[in-house]
C-alpha cells in the first residue's frame, strides 16, 4: 500500500506574499538544511543501488536514468556529465525523460501520466538484462516511470528508484529503492525544491562512486576527462606535470593533447622514460 504522500502536505509557512526577500531566504536556506540529512539517512539504500550499478556495468551494461519533469531533466543533467567529467562515451549513462528531448525545456502534457510510453522510450536505446534503470520521481506515484520499471523487472532487467514519499509505489517495482524524505516542500507542492535538491544529491553520488569504481578517478583527479575547452586543458596540463614531475608547462601541454587524456600522457610518458 502507498504511504502517505509527504511531497503534497502544506508547507510550514503560510502567506509567504506578506514575507520580506530576508524573511523568504532565510526560511528557505531552512528548509534546504534538512536535506543532506534525510540523504544521510538512507546512505545504506544508496549503497546497495550503487553495488548493483557497478558489478553490471563491470559486465559490460549501462545505467539509464529514466523520470518525468524536474526529476527527468535532472537525470539528463547527470548523465550527459559523464563524458567530458570521466571519458566514458556517450551512451553508457543515459538519461530519459518523459516527452523527449522537447520536455527538457518545455513541459509536454500528460507524458508523465503514459505508462506505458517509458517503456517504448527504454526500448528504443536496446535496453537488456546487463543494464540498470533507476527511476526518479519525487511523488514515487508517477505512471511513466513505474511502467518502465514494472516492464524492466519483468524481463530481469536491475532496477532502482529514487523518491521522496514512504512506501511509493514505485518503490515497489524497484529491486533497490531510495525514498529521501525532506519533508513537505517550501511553495506546497513544488518537488523542483527539496525532493529535487535530495534527488541531484543522490544523482550525485551514484554517478560520482560508480566512476572512481571503475577507475576513472586516480588520486582525487578527473584522469580522463574529456579536454574541451582551455580551463580544462589548463587543468589536464597541471595534473600532467604533477604526476610526471615535468617542470616545463608547454611540453606538458603537447604531452596532454597528443595523448588525449591525462592518464594516456603519463603512461607515455612513463614509457618513454623506461627506454
Amino acid at each position: 500500500m502507498a504511504g502517505e504522500k509527504i511531497t503534497e502536505q502544506s508547507s510550514r509557512y503560510d502567506h509567504l506574499e506578506k514575507m520580506s526577500v530576508h524573511e523568504l531566504l532565510t526560511s528557505m536556506n531552512k528548509e534546504d538544511q534538512e536535506v543532506p540529512l534525510a540523504v544521510q539517512r538512507v546512505i545504506p539504500e544508496i549503497e546497495k543501488l550503487i553495488e548493483a550499478i557497478v558489478e553490471n556495468m563491470i559486465g559490460g551494461g549501462r545505467l539509464f536514468y529514466i523520470g518525468a519533469g524536474t526529476s527527468g531533466r535532472l537525470g539528463i543533467l547527470d548523465a550527459s556529465e559523464i563524458p567530458p567529467t570521466y571519458g566514458l562515451p556517450t551512451g553508457v549513462v543515459i538519461g530519459i525523460i518523459a516527452g523527449g528531448w522537447k520536455a527538457i525545456t518545455t513541459p509536454v502534457e500528460n507524458a508523465e501520466d503514459d505508462e506505458i510510453q517509458g517503456w517504448k522510450d527504454l526500448e528504443a536505446h536496446g535496453v537488456n538484462e546487463k543494464d540498470v534503470v533507476v527511476g526518479v520521481a519525487a511523488s514515487g506515484s508517477t505512471p511513466y516511470v513505474i511502467g518502465a520499471l514494472r516492464e524492466c523487472q519483468k524481463r530481469g532487467i536491475a532496477t532502482g528508484s529514487i523518491s521522496s514519499n514512504p512506501n511509493a509505489p514505485v518503490s515497489a517495482v524497484a529491486d533497490f529503492p531510495v525514498e529521501v524524505i525532506v519533508g513537505p516542500e517550501f511553495v506546497t507542492g513544488s518537488t523542483r525544491m527539496k525532493s529535487g535538491t535530495a534527488q541531484k544529491l543522490v544523482l550525485n553520488m551514484i554517478s560520482t562512486t560508480v566512476m572512481i569504481q571503475l577507475g576513472r578517478v586516480e588520486g582525487n583527479r578527473m584522469v580522463n576527462m574529456q579536454l574541451t575547452n582551455d580551463k580544462l586543458v589548463d587543468r589536464g596540463t597541471k595534473m600532467v606535470m604533477e604526476k610526471t614531475g615535468l617542470k616545463d608547462y608547454e611540453q606538458a601541454k603537447r604531452l596532454l593533447l597528443e595523448n588525449k587524456s591525462v592518464k594516456n600522457a603519463v603512461i607515455a610518458y612513463s614509457e618513454t622514460q623506461a627506454h
